[in-house]
C-alpha cells in the first residue's frame, strides 16, 4: 500500500547506526548533507530532522537489495508526497529521495539520495562539468565514508535557506585552501546567482576570493 512521507515519524539513525545498517552493502555509499558536515566538523552544528546518505544512481537498487530484514525502502510515486515500496516505483523515474523505514518501529531512519559518478570520479548531478576524484569527494572519517564538506556546501548553495547558511558559516572557516578554491570556483561556474556567491564576485571585496589572493612574498 502507498504511504505518506509526512504520516510516518522520523527516528534518524546516528552515523554509527547508518554504518551498521549498510555494513553489508556491496556498493559505494557515503554520509551526505548536514550529517556529513557535522561529522567532518566533529560536533553537531544544529538539530537535524533526518540523516542522509548518497549513492551513485546506478547502485541505488543494489543498496536497497542489501538492506537487512526488518527494513524497507520507499520511493516517490510521482503523486504529491506519496511513497510506494521501492520495487513498485515507476520505471525510469527519478527514484529519489528513497526513505528507509524501520518496519517494527514504523519510523523513517534514513534518506538515500541518488547522485552521479563514474568509476574514477564523483560527478555533480546538476552540472557534469564539476567533478572530483572519489578520494577527494568522499573521505573516510573513522571508518565511515563521508561526503567532503566543500561538496556538501555546493549542493546547499543553489537555493540556500537560513539554516544552510548556518551550516556554511560553521564549516567554511575550517576548510583547506584547496577545498575553499573548489567551493568558490564551483559557485562562480555552476551557481553564480547563489546568494553565497556575492562575497566571492563582489567588486567591493575582491580580496575575499581565493583566486584573487596574492601569495605573501
Amino acid at each position: 500500500m502507498p504511504a505518506s512521507a509526512a504520516d510516518t515519524p522520523w527516528e534518524p539513525l546516528d552515523p554509527q547506526g547508518v554504518a551498521g545498517l549498510l555494513s553489508t552493502a556491496s556498493v559505494r555509499w557515503w554520509l551526505s548533507g548536514g550529517a556529513a558536515l557535522d561529522r567532518w566538523l566533529g560536533r553537531p552544528i544544529r538539530e537535524r530532522a533526518n540523516i542522509d546518505v548518497s549513492v551513485v544512481a546506478g547502485d541505488l537498487a543494489a543498496l536497497v537489495a542489501g538492506l537487512p530484514d526488518g527494513y524497507s525502502a520507499w520511493a516517490p510515486s510521482g503523486v504529491d508526497d506519496e511513497l510506494v515500496p521501492f520495487a513498485d516505483a515507476p520505471q525510469n523515474a527519478d527514484l529519489q529521495p528513497v526513505l528507509i523505514r524501520d518496519d517494527e518501529k514504523n519510523a523513517w531512519v534514513l534518506q538515500v539520495n541518488a547522485e552521479d559518478g563514474a568509476p574514477r570520479a564523483w560527478v555533480y548531478k546538476r552540472d557534469p562539468r564539476l567533478t572530483l576524484p572519489w578520494d577527494r569527494a568522499v573521505i573516510d572519517l573513522d571508518g565511515i565514508p563521508t561526503g567532503a564538506p566543500e561538496v556538501q556546501l555546493v549542493w546547499k548553495a543553489l537555493r540556500p535557506r537560513e539554516e544552510d547558511t548556518v551550516d556554511k558559516d560553521a564549516v567554511l572557516p575550517g576548510l583547506s585552501p584547496d577545498a575553499v578554491q573548489f567551493y568558490e570556483t564551483a559557485l562562480l561556474r555552476i551557481h553564480p546567482h547563489s546568494t553565497w556567491s556575492i562575497h566571492i564576485r563582489s567588486p567591493f571585496a575582491p580580496a575575499k576570493a581565493s583566486w584573487n589572493r596574492k601569495t605573501p612574498s
